[in-house]
């Protein structure tokens, strides 16, 4: 099945190379291109893809938009694609509603690899970066007992739904509860995980479930 993507970025030549090496082995659709946040949202809002792919520093701010298109919910994911290290800038992201924030020297086979993962709902942040988001992410008040263990059975089922890139719908339509039932679910799981949003909550149950 072809995924969908939408690309905004504000370099033209880098854009359509981009453009190119996603399309070219047939797996993708790019179906709307901008460079600006506001062009990011509008084509968001318009096709509703898989992923939406975002350059950072484009002209209102790659973050913003990925704020406001996880708040409306027009795209299924949304990834970071960005020439920055800055610690900040990878939490920001991911706190905005990102779940993937990659660094454009990668290769395009990788980048391609990458974004059929997160078009799962797979937390991808790149390597070299991983293990320092993980220790911002750590909180150094955590109890030596998992908090993930205090979670009830309702709220891990819930949990595990969010963990492989369920929506709230899905996870609702999945366990025969209503969608503003399983928000203030959600509400609660991230309170007892210390997670400051949905993609801290998935890499933390990722972890421990990966142990059992």
């Amino acid at each position: 099945m072809t995924i969908r993507l939408i690309l905004a970025d504000d370099h033209p030549i880098f854009r359509d190379g981009l453009v190119q090496s996603i399309e070219e082995t047939g797996e993708f659709d790019v179906v709307g291109v901008g460079e600006s946040a506001e062009d990011a949202v509008h084509l968001a809002r318009k096709h509703k893809p898989d992923v939406a792919l975002l350059d950072l520093s484009m002209p209102g701010n790659g973050i913003t938009a990925a704020r406001t298109i996880a708040h409306e919910q027009t795209a299924r994911h949304i990834a970071m694609l960005t020439v920055s290290e800055d610690d900040s800038d990878v939490t920001s992201a991911l706190e905005s509603g990102a779940i993937g924030y990659v660094l454009k020297g990668v290769s395009a086979a990788e980048l391609r690899r990458i974004l059929t993962g997160i078009s799962k709902g797979e937390p991808h942040v790149s390597p070299g970066l991983a293990a320092r988001v993980l220790k911002i992410m750590q909180s150094p008040k955590r109890t030596e007992k998992q908090p993930i263990d205090e979670l009830t059975k309702r709220e891990e089922d819930i949990l595990r739904g969010v963990a492989i890139g369920k929506s709230n719908r899905e996870v609702a339509d999945d366990l025969g509860l209503q969608e503003k039932t399983v928000k203030h679910y959600m509400t609660t799981i991230l309170g007892k995980l210390h997670a400051r949003n949905r993609v801290e909550a998935a890499l933390i149950a990722h972890d421990a479930w990966r142990k059992e």
